[in-house]
């Protein structure tokens, strides 16, 4: 459902209110592209009928980016400032919004009662830029940057950040990526760039802001080193861009968000020569959250739908098989349910021990900004 007319709240209002029926309804609010919407209403929906056939799932879609999670959150907001439940049961959220929305009292605590928490480790289900979010959140999904290289160009890529510096300048033109402009895998590589060249990831990940480390003598040396990188460098147009200029050739590596490439590669837009790295210390990559508003009239109809969403047939069948995404829970408890192609396709150059070792956070939204900031500044 698309709401292009009327104002948001009125919109989702209506889409909400619906009329009276005798069956029970469970109202979801997904953040994110129509696939999401279409992902719940054709996928999980259905399933969770099988489980509960007195139930109905009705699905709203909030709009892409930080801007349809945060329309969920200020609705819950103005709900809860007016003394009113929540007329929303299941969200899906950005990871960004979600540390406010537990700091503001918006969400349940509920990850401990739902079967399938024992199967998520990852830093990501218990932090969010920062903000203490464990209990709160179950991740739907993990959106992860790697690079991606074609052999016959690179045949033997860099492993790191630090030889990537050193590489370029002996092969200048070869590395492309999109800047902080037109697309978020370049935004993600300066992030990692400078994580591994301040040696402060831990710092910028979980935090507290330190306003001292910006425009600190590692933090300005990083991006100096940044800017003379950029001089062997060829940028692309964004993310598709990236992607493009190494199916043709045009490079022979460069950061991509891995469910795009993957998808695109079964489309035949990328040369299936090209591999997938994740290199040393890491890249950032987000997760999409499902959470539960504190005031919802379904709670326990809530957890049984996302415990349904976490399920490892769930996520294998539906999160890794139909989207190409990385799993939210644990891709360890994927494996038996995948065939030994999709598993291979999947994890065979990025596996799930360089997943829960080098897929990192973006970093606190202090740090992020001033990293976007320095960059137009000091490096463009």
């Amino acid at each position: 459902m698309k709401f292009k007319t009327l104002g948001f709240a009125t919109t989702l209002a209506m889409a909400l209110s619906g009329h009276a029926q005798a069956e029970t309804i469970l109202n979801v609010a997904t953040a994110g592209s129509e696939n999401m919407v279409e992902y719940v209403n054709q996928y999980l929906a259905p399933k969770f009928r099988e489980l509960h056939p007195d139930v109905t799932v009705r699905v709203i879609g909030t709009g892409p980016g930080d801007a349809g999670s945060n329309a969920i959150m200020e609705r819950l907001s103005a709900q809860k400032d007016a003394g009113a439940s929540a007329d929303i049961d299941v969200a899906v959220v950005h990871e960004k919004p979600v540390g406010k929305m537990v700091t503001d009292g918006l969400l349940a605590k509920y990850a401990a009662s739902a079967d399938t928490a024992s199967l998520v480790s990852s830093d990501k289900a218990k932090n969010a830029l920062g903000v203490d979010v464990d209990g709160y959140v179950m991740p739907m999904f993990q959106s992860q940057t790697a690079w991606a290289y074609h052999p016959a160009l690179v045949s033997n890529p860099p492993k790191s950040y630090a030889e990537l510096g050193d590489w370029v300048k002996e092969n200048p033109g070869v590395f492309g990526y999109n800047g902080i402009r037109n697309g978020m895998s370049g935004v993600s590589f300066v992030n990692g760039w400078m994580y591994a060249f301040t040696g402060e990831a831990d710092k910028m990940m979980k935090g507290p802001f330190d306003p001292s480390l910006v425009g600190s003598e590692k933090w300005n040396a990083a991006l100096a080193d940044l800017k003379e990188f950029n001089k062997n460098v060829t940028f692309t147009p964004g993310n598709a861009g990236t992607l493009d200029m190494l199916n043709r050739g045009e490079i022979g590596i460069g950061p991509v968000w891995v469910d795009m490439f993957y998808s695109w590669q079964a489309d035949g837009r990328v040369n299936p020569e090209i591999k997938l790295m994740l290199p040393e210390p890491g890249m950032p990559g987000q997760p999409m959250h499902y959470v539960i508003p504190e005031t919802s009239k379904q709670r326990d109809l809530a957890v049984d739908f996302i415990e349904l969403a976490t399920s490892p047939a769930v996520q294998a069948h539906g999160i890794v098989e139909q989207f190409n995404w990385y799993p939210g829970i644990d891709a360890k408890y994927l494996e038996s349910e995948l065939s030994a192609d999709v598993w291979d396709k999947l994890f065979a150059d990025i596996t799930p021990e360089d997943l829960a070792t080098k897929s990192l956070s973006f970093p606190l939204v202090g740090y992020f900004d001033a990293i976007l900031t320095s960059y137009e500044r000091d490096v463009e």
